[in-house]
């Protein structure tokens, strides 16, 4: 409990907090507080046009932050809430313009994570915090994962164990006529339309094309990147690769067994449900990513609803990756 008020106290006197939630560990300010919530971008090397999520308490505080909430944003609150759901809706005047990029909308979500509850309930405010890892890279989902990617940059991490989800929150777009899933996570669209009665409309994977989307995390092409250059491929075309070319410096994310005749480097096998998989990505990835192997390849996930938020991560992670950071 002590650690829990120092770190509101940290948070009150606008430092950066690192803390759990159950999909990744955040990096928190506080949120009506423009000079913290600036230290968030410095820390990350995150562009500033780039809005944050803000993390509150309880569904109670949602009119200090948002001008308009409709009722089907109460049910999804009521319905899952705490949880990894981040509803965007139309910002109060409250809200500073850089934690939401300039825009006239909020990011809002109350995390299922104890750690984090305690800490938003002591600080008594919403927390802005994206993932707390370098922009592009990687999200933590352990307190050292943090450490190793921000260090000095912040002033404390609060440990609460490897992260329960694994995987970013669904983003679902409450501030237009029709609800739009801007980022896929555990709760699906059709969680969703069972809570409201109508199916949220979805934007395709790889890149945010309505243009007349508010801006979100996790929307870039890439995201989510270890170094190494990474791959998505079938099995099949997985097998093949390594059979057609050296591989002795490869190294495999695959949801089976390795076969005969696929040599590589190392092969490690996930798990076989999404929910399993995603729990473990993150920390597999940042793991093949130490080895300093040529490249990763990793088995495509199913082509069905519940692999959805996996293939957009993994789709990310493969367009970010061979790129190292400049500073």
């Amino acid at each position: 409990m002590h650690e829990i008020q120092q770190a509101a106290e940290r948070l009150r006197a606008g430092e950066l907090v690192a803390f759990p939630t159950e999909t990744v560990y955040g990096l928190g300010a506080d949120a009506l507080n423009p000079e913290a919530a600036a230290k968030i971008f410095a820390a990350k090397g995150r562009p500033a046009d780039h809005p944050l999520i803000v993390h509150l308490p309880d569904a109670a505080q949602l009119p200090i932050w948002a001008s308009s909430i409709p009722r089907e944003a109460i049910a999804l609150a009521r319905a899952f809430w705490p949880g990894p759901l981040t509803l965007i809706l139309k910002r109060s005047e409250e809200v500073p313009d850089i934690v939401t990029g300039g825009q006239d909308t909020v990011g809002l979500r109350v995390p299922g994570h104890p750690v984090a509850l305690e800490l938003l309930r002591a600080f008594g405010s919403g927390v802005a915090a994206p993932s707390a890892n370098r922009f592009g890279r990687i999200s933590p989902t352990t307190a050292a994962h943090v450490r190793e990617e921000l260090g000095e940059r912040v002033s404390m991490v609060l440990d609460g164990g490897p992260c329960e989800v694994g995987i970013e929150s669904t983003i679902l777009d409450l501030s237009r006529d029709t609800p739009m899933i801007l980022r896929p996570g555990a709760i699906t669209a059709d969680d969703i339309a069972a809570v409201i009665g109508r199916q949220p409309g979805q934007h395709p994977a790889a890149e945010q094309v309505d243009t007349a989307a508010p801006r979100v995390s996790g929307s870039l092409a890439a995201h989510y990147a270890p170094r190494t250059p990474l791959a998505v491929l079938t099995i099949d075309d997985l097998v093949a690769t390594l059979q057609q070319g050296p591989s002795d410096n490869t190294v495999v994310l695959a949801r089976r067994p390795q076969p005969p005749g696929a040599s590589c480097r190392l092969w490690r096998e996930a798990p076989v449900d999404a929910a399993g998989f995603a729990h473990d990505l993150y920390a597999a990835l940042r793991d093949l990513d130490h080895l300093g192997a040529a490249r990763i390849l990793v088995e495509a996930p199913e082509a069905s609803p519940s692999w959805q938020a996996v293939a957009d991560r993994l789709g990310r992670a493969a367009v970010g990756s061979g790129e190292d950071d400049e500073t």
